[in-house]
């Protein structure tokens, strides 16, 4: 899925240049250049942070007409510090121009997620609690994104709506209470784990019965947690949801439960400062 998305996704951003075809020559800009000057440049890290992207970049210069050699000096995981050169670029000048801001585009954003999602991960140490993304991605980056998040060092949770159940409350409310959802979801698809959103005690009790895989505590305060954590047992996967922040998110790991989910990694986006450089050119 992951392979297939990237083709596509640099496919519609190059289109999106080009004013819908996949055509170089409508760089307008670039076309003040000579057709056979060759450049040598360069792509470095402003900021510190945890790199990702280095497919995208390559299937961006290979939907350009595979006629730029890269030469990569990081790898995606790999924790970047200000000024470090993470690849060069080499070959026709028009090209590599044409091809650098949808190329840094899918790096910084890619980057900014795994990112933020080390410092999250980085909170968490000393527990077994892990971090959890979400389906709040920017629409037709679904499978990137998720991507960052694992270059970060957290984990990803369903992919979208089809490889797992995810009851929460409006559902609930819909099927007639969590026995009816969750019964029901067995019955349709035995084979698919089955998460559930409850709200306080009871309901947990309830999800326990009914043998949820994973009962996800939404905006639980931190007592109500811990009294949550002694009652599972360990019968059932715990996962908190909701208001959990890099202030906070430590103190929650540490409750006993299994998994933060944090929508803001890879929604509230703040893309790292990355530049392109040309070092040589021959016009």
């Amino acid at each position: 899925m992951l392979q297939d998305d990237i083709k596509t996704t640099v496919k519609m951003a190059l289109i999106e240049d080009f004013g819908g075809v996949l055509d170089p020559s409508l760089d307008v800009t670039a076309q003040l250049i000579a057709q056979d000057a060759v450049s040598h440049a360069s792509v470095i890290t402003r900021e510190a942070g945890i790199f990702c992207g280095k497919e995208w970049v390559e299937e961006v210069y290979l939907q350009l007409g595979n006629q730029i050699e890269l030469q990569w000096f990081v790898k995606d995981g790999d924790v970047i510090e200000p000024g470090e050169q993470l690849f060069s670029l080499k070959g026709n000048s028009r090209l590599i121009l044409t091809g650098q801001r949808t190329a840094i585009n899918f790096m910084q954003t890619l980057s900014g997620v795994a990112t933020e999602v080390s410092k999250y991960v980085k909170q968490m140490e000393g527990t077994n609690c892990k971090l959890l993304d979400t389906r709040k991605t920017i629409p037709c980056l679904r499978s990137a994104l998720k991507y960052a998040v694992v270059c970060g060092g957290g984990i990803n949770d369903r992919i979208g709506l089809f490889d797992m159940f995810y009851i929460r409350e409006n559902h609930i409310l819909s099927c007639g209470g969590i026995n009816n959802a969750i019964q029901t979801a067995k019955k349709q698809h035995p084979e698919l784990k089955i998460k559930i959103d409850v709200s306080n005690l009871d309901e947990l009790q309830q999800a326990l019965d009914n043998k949820a895989d994973i009962i996800t505590l939404d905006n639980f305060d931190y007592d109500t947690i811990v009294l949550a954590v002694k009652q599972v047992n360990h019968s059932a996967l715990l996962e908190v949801s909701g208001s959990i922040n890099l202030d906070t998110v430590g103190r929650f790991a540490k409750t006993g439960i299994d998994f933060i989910s944090v929508g803001a990694i890879t929604k509230n986006i703040k893309a790292l400062d990355l530049s392109m450089k040309f070092v040589k050119s021959n016009c």
